[in-house]
């Protein structure tokens, strides 16, 4: 069984700092994952609704 992190504990400290360093680099992946998939998305409906129905009069 592995004890609780402590205030001094260093190796804590260590792992903390480490993974804070490596940055949001997920998060960032992820936001622009999602954003091309609405883009993608927006011009599937533009080109299969908006275009067929031709210019409004």
């Amino acid at each position: 069984m592995t004890k609780p992190f402590t205030d001094g504990d260093a190796d804590h400290d260590e792992t903390v700092d480490k993974i804070v360093e490596s940055g949001p680099g997920g998060a960032i992946a992820l936001a622009g994952i999602s954003t091309a998939i609405v883009i993608g998305m927006w011009f599937a409906f533009y080109f299969m609704v908006f275009l067929p129905r031709g210019v409004i009069q």
